[in-house]
């Protein structure tokens, strides 16, 4: 039926058009443009007939007829098309015999080179698709700038194949993992992995997964309590026995260790990740309150304002939960998060300039005071084993069933969402868990992208006025 469709509104050169724009030529090439820079380095409309001859017998299996790959299987499929274009008079015998005559000489491969580069691309086409509609999309012919770091991108790859393996080993079986890593002074993406392994599955679970995010939900509980000017990292808040009607019921929420604590700081409640503490603040601020943070942060999942609310009983994807940790570390500084940076057409016209444009859209002393009661996550709590040599914020995260477990984490010039879970949605492990599980891989992927970053500090909440309370 879509072809018959197409046939309706098209013409065949149209269709062939966008075909040539959009098939996959191999080497992470996609459209035709692309191919001929890379195999031949020059405009496909400057190539020869046996180039062209070459490059169209590829499409069938672009990695095994590539001439980079074997430049024997590439000549025979050369030889093929040749041969065809003879038998329909598409071309004499002389024009046959000198294609297959001319010496081939290639380029090199230009194209940005990762295993899970479908995940990029697909975040890609689904902002482009926003911007532009599917019609220009599946067009083509567009020139697309991402704000992909590829050092960062090869490193988020290796960090999550080899932790997949780990957790293998660590009894998570069919384990997946997604990663998004952001500037927060930008809110450009520089690498995003969407799971383990895109020729098993392209779904993109750093964008399309909606995921519990468990206790790292609480810091935007707390960034709103803080910024009634009510409270501050060191109001205390008592972790005791309490219940709210819930429904036709009653609810009776539980810490994870199933004990209560006393009065504490917010800042020790956080860092301890207690439950019961986040509910009440929740409570006495007004989930409505808490939803508005959230949608304010770009997290558009239905909410309700109920009293489990606190401890993230919402999905969210990895993306939207590394855009929000960006805009605290950002001192409540966001741009819409974007894996584009610039669009052209094939004339050079800009169609999209994605430079950033951040507006202040959350209190920057609670921005800056939330960072300030995550740092202690990591120092004194249920995020040390995120711990870097430099100064970090983070949240961890785990379900209640060990469905989903999360650590988001950040530094003044990168922030980074770490997921791990299963998805068929079945539980991970018994006591699995964000602190003892997920915080090593941020670990791991932020010591070597940061590697020659300079160390940087947070600003200190004294830095910035307090709001009055509200």
């Amino acid at each position: 039926m879509l072809a018959i469709r197409l046939e309706q509104i098209l013409t065949k050169d149209q269709i062939l058009e966008m075909y040539l724009n959009q098939v996959y030529w191999g080497h992470n090439n996609y459209g035709v443009q692309t191919a001929a820079r890379s195999y031949f380095n020059k405009s496909a409309e400057y190539l020869s007939l046996g180039e062209s001859a070459m490059m169209a017998g590829l499409i069938q299996a672009p990695e095994e007829f590539s001439p980079f790959a074997s430049m024997k299987l590439a000549k025979q499929k050369q030889k093929e098309v040749l041969g065809r274009m003879l038998e329909l008079n598409w071309i004499n015998q002389s024009e046959y015999d000198n294609a297959l005559k001319q010496e081939i000489k290639l380029g090199r491969i230009k194209s940005f080179q990762g295993s899970a580069l479908p995940y990029v691309t697909n975040t890609v086409a689904q902002e482009l698709a926003k911007k532009f509609g599917r019609e220009t999309l599946l067009k083509g012919g567009m020139r697309v700038q991402t704000t992909v770091d590829a050092n960062f991108q090869i490193m988020a790859e290796e960090t999550v194949s080899k932790w997949h393996k780990s957790l293998l080993g660590q009894g998570l079986s069919k384990n997946q993992i997604a990663l998004v890593a952001i500037d927060p002074r930008t809110h450009f993406i520089k690498a995003l992995v969407g799971g383990v392994d895109p020729k098993v599955s392209e779904f993109n679970r750093a964008t399309q997964a909606q995921r519990q995010p468990g206790s790292s939900f609480k810091p935007f509980v707390y960034y709103t309590a803080f910024a009634t000017g009510k409270y501050g990292p060191d109001s205390t808040v008592v972790d005791s026995p309490v219940s709210y009607q819930d429904g036709n019921g009653r609810y009776f929420p539980r810490n994870y260790d199933g004990g209560f604590s006393g009065p504490m700081p917010i800042r020790t409640a956080l860092a301890q990740s207690r439950n019961i503490p986040v509910i009440k603040i929740g409570k006495a601020i007004g989930m409505n309150r808490v939803i508005e943070t959230c949608r304010t942060l770009g997290i558009m999942s239905p909410m309700e304002p109920v009293s489990s609310l606190p401890l993230g009983a919402i999905g969210v994807t990895p993306l939207e939960m590394a855009s929000a940790y960006a805009t605290f570390a950002n001192y409540g500084w966001q741009s819409p998060p974007t894996v584009i940076a610039r669009v052209t057409d094939s004339s050079g016209n800009v169609l999209l300039d994605n430079t950033p444009k951040p507006q202040l859209v959350l209190d920057p002393w609670a921005s800056a005071a939330i960072i300030d009661v995550m740092r202690t996550v990591v120092t004194n709590g249920t995020g040390k084993g995120a711990a870097i040599p430099r100064p970090s914020a983070g949240k961890t995260g785990t379900t209640s069933s060990e469905k989903d477990i999360w650590y988001v984490g950040t530094v003044p010039q990168l922030t980074t969402a770490v997921w791990v879970g299963r998805d068929d949605n079945k539980q991970l492990a018994s006591r699995a868990t964000g602190g003892g599980m997920v915080a090593p891989i941020w670990k791991d992927f932020m010591e070597k992208a940061l590697k020659n970053v300079p160390v940087e500090n947070f600003k200190s909440p004294s830095q910035f006025s307090r709001p009055k309370s509200q």
